[in-house]
């Protein structure tokens, strides 16, 4: 299945899933008012992701003179983009990330880290990465996926109250008799649960399409496939202190996430994505 169609079907299931939720929980208005404020905090997010991230890890701008400007300049000459904000930034472990609302607002940043570990030709093979997420809008995507699960969430603690305070007696359209117990439990525990699985396999399918692009972009898949086999080990030896909330955004996830944990994960395991771009030759 392509990864397009895959994260359209997994989208329209995360959609799906906040509706029946919704129904579940009898308040149509609840549910508009928990996707609103969902909705608000995320554009926020959407509109100046690039300055608040970028101010979070301390990113500082470099200019043409700087040989990882330069190689993004290669880059966006070849596939017809705008030219991204490029910035390093002063931490020793090797990672590198996009932002941006879109290509002609964005702006990809790198690690010294990763800067120290890499030559030339993984370098480039990583910021091909990172533009094809420019190119594909992913901030744009993972921002309405956001906005969607945390409508979700909102909508799990409603019920919680609902359950707490006995407020779930009667809903918006004067339905009889009050939530059914099964529904409830699954509106409080099940439905968030389904959501977060949802988004982070969302984020793990554009990680491989633009894995792919990066490829296509760079002209050969061996430069990133070897960024990717140093990034599992060095990551993992010089872990980043990185956000939760902006794990996501990083080529490579900035800690381990092991056992149950890593169905949550944001990126495919390494391996898999390594294989993926061999099977392109």
């Amino acid at each position: 299945m392509g990864n397009t169609l895959k994260t359209t079907l997994l989208l329209t299931a995360l959609s799906g899933l906040l509706l029946v939720m919704g129904d579940a929980l009898g308040g149509r208005s609840g549910l508009m008012m928990a996707f609103v404020i969902a909705a608000v905090m995320n554009l926020g997010s959407y509109w100046f992701s690039d300055k608040i991230v970028l101010a979070m890890y301390k990113a500082q701008p470099v200019g043409p003179d700087h040989p990882l400007h330069r190689i993004v300049s290669r880059l966006v000459q070849r596939a017809n983009l705008p030219m991204p904000k490029v910035y390093v930034i002063p931490e020793p472990s090797p990672n590198a990330f996009a932002t941006g609302r879109n290509p002609s607002h964005a702006a990809v940043a790198a690690t010294e880290g990763i800067l120290r570990l890499m030559d030339e030709r993984e370098i480039e093979g990583v910021m091909a990465h990172e533009l094809a997420h420019v190119r594909h809008r992913d901030i744009l995507i993972s921002s309405i996926v956001a906005t969607i699960a945390a409508a979700i969430m909102m909508v799990a603690r409603m019920a919680q109250f609902a359950a707490m305070f006995g407020g779930a007696g009667r809903s918006d359209d004067h339905r009889d008799g009050g939530m059914n117990p099964i529904a409830l439990l699954a509106t409080m525990i099940v439905a968030p649960v389904a959501a977060m699985l949802i988004q982070a396999a969302i984020s793990r399918s554009r990680e491989f399409a633009a894995d792919a692009a990066g490829a296509e972009l760079a002209g050969t898949p061996f430069g990133l496939a070897d960024a990717l086999r140093k990034l599992e080990t060095a990551s993992t030896r010089i872990p980043m202190d990185a956000s939760p909330a902006t794990a996501h955004l990083f080529i490579i996830k900035p800690f381990t996430a092991r056992g149950l944990l890593s169905l949550f994960s944001t990126h495919p395991p390494t391996e898999a994505r390594i294989q993926a771009l061999m099977g392109r030759m």
